[in-house]
């Protein structure tokens, strides 16, 4: 018996000592396998598994995933709660997507949220872009490299300040169409979509060893509700390509009960934490954790609005009321960036605004990516919930200021016209999503130019057909603009003989937000009549300026210099000389009026002189040394020069109420 008994406890003890060696060799070669708990924090928070040294090897014991127990959240079966960040790499150049990273790191963040721009990945139907700054897979990749989680937010509805809130344009065309429902001309759109975005997305989710935790089921949709089938669609449209971590939803509190689907976690979005907002969660859903999808940490603005800031402090006693129930939480935005291009969106409640180009926020991070006290004070509350060291805030990246840029030559649009662009005739006015354009798919953004043919004057009356905004002109005499606000114009009596009429027509943003998502169609979206006569037999010009287009404009003939005053519409063209590295800059227009800036063909975005916005960001990334070539769209006024400065001016400031 003894014997035995001996035998026993010496394999015992050998078993011990092969667990505590095993434990050694994990610590020292696979540290990704050991979960990192705080201690001695009231609420244990599960930080994150190192993803420093992550390799094939140290993913076997990956399986659990993220789930949910008794109110609280598990990762792989232990005790997690997320402290995450909203960035969207389509507002930020890609040079600068790791240090975002790494500076969410140091504020003590462990999830990124990034939601996911449809109509960038499809511009054209069937046409698919994963490339360069579109590259998903390489920045989620570059999440789990510098240890963050994420959760993914896919639409196919994105709102988030965004043309159309993410849908493409193309899917306007179909007169029919209703947009985020069931509607089978939408579904098959969106089915085709989802096939090609889950090639990406299913391989980078966590039990395939991927950093992706939670997958977010379309978007507030509870604030929309059209359809009571589309969520459950919307659900399965994932299940079935391979999503297999946990679901959320998202909406604010009125429409939380309207947004829930079986089988998702509620989440909800707000900024002011208002008594029993959290509570409310559970009279939607019983013993599951909360989570503040959307903790709004500034807001928006609107161009002719102010610049909308958010009490640091009260923002992070907010936040810290938040944490002391147990919640998890991602801040909205951490980091904004940028609405390159035209991609702003637009609100249509009382009456229709557009998004500036900025989308700083007044977030934890500007802009530029640089820090604000938001971000110190989130880092020192987060450093005393976690419990421990948190990595040091990486060094700030310097800005520029070269000075007066002097736009030294220009040419008219009336010339650019017969040069570069063929025009589309057609009897009736064609709005810009049904023109004839991009493989038959339209044009989605930019200007559109109408020019008829009128043998008088009178008056002409748009009966609300122009989408957003039109500068008229007879021949190329200016006369007026008509826009929401403006539908009727008088046009003079000319000398005997046919004039030509022309509608400059901007697209300003597709509304993202709301009930008229259906109604976005730009350009003349119907008649518009002279003396109650519907004009006819059109030449359409389109103005998209993509990159093709404004490449093509650097050697037309017909660039003479800028004299001492001029009115547009016309392009301007100056040179910035860079003798050392490239860094960022703002770009100020004081003197110009309203349009588009492009810098070696990237498109910057719109500027106005009504504000809040004064400047533009342009990225380091973006400049090369030697020179880099400036064009300016000006529809009105414009100026001589632009400067460029080492700080932003966002504008007017008003606290958010």
């Amino acid at each position: 018996m003894w014997p035995c008994g001996g035998r026993r406890q010496r394999r015992l003890g050998g078993a011990a000592l092969l667990l505590v060696l095993l434990w050694l060799l994990l610590r020292r070669y696979y540290p990704c396998l050991l979960p990192v708990v705080s201690e001695p924090c009231e609420n244990a928070v599960l930080l994150r598994f190192n993803w420093s040294e992550l390799t094939p090897l140290g993913l076997w014991g990956r399986t659990l995933g993220l789930q949910t127990e008794n109110s609280q959240f598990l990762l792989e079966g232990m005790p997690f709660r997320i402290f995450g960040g909203s960035m969207h790499y389509f507002r930020v150049p890609r040079e600068y997507w790791e240090d975002r990273m790494l500076k969410m790191r140091a504020c003590g963040l462990n999830t990124l949220t990034t939601y996911v721009p449809w109509n960038l990945h499809e511009k054209e139907r069937g046409k698919f872009d994963f490339s360069k700054n579109l590259d998903l897979r390489a920045f989620l990749s570059l999440a789990a490299k510098n240890g963050l989680w994420v959760i993914l937010r896919p639409g196919p509805y994105i709102c988030s300040e965004w043309d159309l809130g993410g849908l493409p344009s193309w899917l306007l065309q179909d007169p029919e169409m209703q947009l985020r429902t069931t509607y089978k001309g939408f579904t098959e759109a969106v089915d085709a979509y989802f096939d090609r975005l889950m090639r990406v997305v299913v391989p980078l989710q966590y039990k395939k060893g991927g950093p992706i935790i939670a997958v977010q089921v379309e978007n507030e949709y509870g604030s929309y509700a059209k359809d009571p089938n589309y969520m459950t669609y919307v659900k399965m449209a994932l299940l079935n390509r391979g999503i297999v971590e946990l679901l959320m939803t998202s909406d604010n509190k009125n429409g939380l009960s309207f947004g829930l689907v079986e089988g998702a976690l509620a989440t909800v979005n707000f900024q002011k934490l208002e008594p029993g907002l959290l509570k409310y969660l559970d009279t939607v859903q019983k013993d599951q954790p909360k989570m503040v999808m959307e903790y709004w940490t500034g807001w928006f603005d609107n161009w002719g609005g102010p610049h909308y800031v958010f009490d640091a402090d009260e923002m992070v006693n907010t936040v810290a009321s938040i944490l002391k129930t147990g919640a998890s939480i991602n801040l909205y935005m951490f980091h904004g960036g940028t609405n390159f291009g035209f991609m702003s969106g637009a609100l249509e409640a009382d009456e229709y605004k557009s998004d500036v180009t900025s989308y700083d926020y007044d977030a934890v991070l500007t802009e530029a990516g640089d820090y604000t006290s938001k971000f110190f004070k989130l880092r020192q509350l987060f450093s005393m919930v976690i419990g421990q060291p948190l990595p040091l805030p990486p060094m700030i990246e310097s800005k520029a200021s070269y000075g007066a840029i002097l736009l030294h030559q220009y040419i008219s649009l009336w010339d650019v016209l017969p040069a570069l662009l063929q025009p589309i005739k057609s009897e009736f006015p064609v709005n810009m999503e049904n023109l004839p354009l991009n493989a038959s798919v339209g044009q989605p953004y930019g200007y559109v130019l109408y020019e008829t043919v009128i043998f008088g004057g009178g008056h002409l009356h748009t009966r609300d057909h122009v989408r957003d905004r039109a500068q008229v002109f007879v021949n190329t005499v200016y006369v007026g603009e008509l826009d929401y606000n403006t539908v009727e114009l008088s046009i003079p009596e000319g000398q005997q003989g046919f004039r030509q009429l022309r509608l400059l027509v901007e697209n300003r943003g597709r509304v993202n937000y709301g009930l008229a998502l259906n109604e976005q169609r730009k350009g003349l979206i119907g008649d518009v009549f002279l003396n109650k006569t519907p004009l006819r037999n059109f030449k359409i010009y389109s103005l998209e300026m993509k990159p093709s287009f404004m490449k093509s404009l650097q050697h037309v003939s017909g660039w003479s210099t800028v004299p001492d005053y001029f009115v547009g519409p016309a392009f301007f063209r100056g040179r910035l000389w860079i003798e050392q590295q490239p860094q960022d800059t703002f770009l100020k227009l004081q003197g110009w009026e309203k349009g588009v800036v492009f810098v070696n063909g990237q498109n910057l975005g719109r500027y106005w002189k009504i504000g809040p916005q004064e400047t533009l960001y342009l990225p380091g990334p973006w400049l090369r040394r030697g020179g880099n070539e400036i064009v300016i769209f000006e529809e009105r006024t414009a100026g001589r020069i632009i400067q460029s400065m080492d700080i932003p001016y966002l504008g007017r400031t008003q606290y958010v109420d």
